[in-house]
């Protein structure tokens, strides 16, 4: 079995070389970046199975190597704060970050939460066997309106344009579609897509409904499609 590649972006190098310590112990294979620029250069050129990723760091901040990664990769990636602040909190998952801890954090909170998403990630991208647009049209393909959603080549069209959907955001989109009219909580819906081993909270679920719900409106059609139903959770609306 190949070893996990882990980049720890993080510019205090005694946090930095504790967190190695650790995930080594755990057969991961682990490089280090102290400053944003550097991080965010190896981020792009190479591959990594999940970026620890500190929000605060010299030359370019956590949140922007992180909205930069999103837009060409779909990698685990926890970010690193030091501020209890749900706003950041927020900010970063908003961005795309799949998880946040706050320091200061235990080694074995940390190596939980990077077993856990990277167990998560692993089993999104074995479904992400790509195969031919008719073919996935006749095996379940679910449309509403304008949006057509693709389960066996994990696409999603609004009309002839192709929406980029991360892993999480396409299941809680195919998940919701695929039970229309039903409405769902937070915590099932977490549960559901996130899984019983993931770590974080029903945050990320309003966060990631957001996300998919901009994502699907570009024509300006499908803006009702997912219902927020205050106080229950969230429905997807088909005729």
């Amino acid at each position: 079995m190949d070893m996990k590649k882990i980049l720890i972006v993080e510019d205090d190098l005694l946090i930095a070389e504790i967190e190695r310590d650790y995930l080594e112990v755990e057969n991961y294979d682990v490089t280090i970046c102290q400053d944003g620029q550097d991080g965010l250069k190896h981020a792009m050129e190479e591959d990594y199975d999940l970026i620890l990723l500190d929000v605060m760091l010299p030359g370019v901040n956590g949140f922007t190597i992180c909205r930069e990664i999103r837009k060409q990769k779909d990698v685990a990636i926890i970010m690193v704060t030091a501020k209890k602040e749900d706003l950041d909190k927020i900010r970063g998952l908003g961005l795309g970050a799949d998880d946040y801890i706050v320091k200061p954090f235990s080694p074995g909170e940390l190596v939980a939460r990077v077993k856990a998403h990277i167990n998560i990630h692993e089993r999104l991208q074995k479904k992400d066997a790509k195969r031919s647009g008719k073919e996935a049209f006749e095996e379940g393909s679910i449309q509403e309106g304008s949006l057509k959603i693709l389960p066996l080549s994990r696409q999603v069209f609004v009309g002839d344009h192709e929406v980029e959907l991360a892993n999480k955001e396409f299941e809680l989109l195919y998940f919701l579609a695929s039970n229309p009219n039903i409405v769902f909580s937070k915590d099932t819906l977490f549960d559901r897509i996130w899984g019983m081993d993931a770590l974080g909270d029903t945050a990320t679920v309003a966060v990631h409904i957001n996300r998919i719900r901009e994502k699907i409106d570009i024509d300006g059609s499908n803006q009702k499609l997912i219902e927020t139903v205050w106080g229950a959770g969230y429905r997807f609306c088909r005729k």
